[in-house]
């Protein structure tokens, strides 16, 4: 018969056994679960780099089409407006820091004064842009930007040049829309006078004031 002491003894060694035991399948568990959540990290990483491989080359391919539009400028003496695809009689933009081209109309092209109904004569242009936006610039976002002089409204009944602005973006806009720019391409804003080209103090500055932007982003 065991005396009470060597029971004493024994019951600790089970019960240091068990607890050994018991640890050590809880580390196995925790070290499955580290070992998972490491694979799923990793993949993660994985991800995040192909995409941020995919960005920098398409940023890339952008900028060096804007470099490219520039050379041409340079060597073959040709217009921004010729290097772009629109053709003569266009007043076309590079940036090549923005990665933009932007196509610029006059509003007394496109709207009597104090209106926001585009004009008829005026779909041979716009159709003209439209056809250069598809054949070349396929897919790229568009921003159309309206601006006005600095001159208050008083008798066409919109509330201000904020609205007036606006409201002919739009129309310019849905123009592009309804012969098949997407519309999660395409945003239409209005400036107002904040963005001044020429000073509204004189006639002619005004003039170059009231106007809209097709914006071509290529980055």
């Amino acid at each position: 018969m065991f005396s009470n002491r060597t029971k004493s003894i024994i019951l600790l060694i089970v019960l240091t056994l068990t607890a050994l035991l018991t640890g050590c399948t809880n580390y196995k568990k925790k070290y499955k679960t580290l070992k998972v959540e490491h694979e799923n990290t990793l993949g993660l990483l994985e991800h995040a780099r192909a995409d941020r491989e995919q960005l920098a080359g398409e940023v890339s391919e952008r900028t060096r089409t804007i470099e490219q539009l520039q050379q041409q400028i340079a060597e073959r003496k040709q217009t921004p407006a010729q290097a772009a695809g629109f053709g003569e009689g266009y007043d076309v933009s590079l940036d090549a820091d923005a990665g933009t081209i932007t196509v610029t109309l006059k509003t007394a092209i496109l709207f009597d004064p104090g209106k926001a109904t585009l004009k008829k004569l005026t779909s041979t242009e716009l159709d003209h842009i439209y056809s250069v936006i598809r054949d070349k610039y396929r897919g790229r976002k568009v921003d159309v930007v309206g601006h006005t002089d600095s001159d208050p409204i008083k008798k066409s009944g919109w509330k201000d040049n904020w609205e007036l602005s606006a409201q002919r973006a739009l129309a310019v806009a849905r123009y592009l829309l309804e012969r098949g720019i997407p519309d999660e391409k395409t945003r239409a804003v209005g400036c107002g006078a904040s963005q001044p080209r020429a000073s509204n103090a004189t006639a002619s500055g005004k003039a170059k004031n009231r106007r809209v932007e097709i914006v071509v982003h290529l980055k």
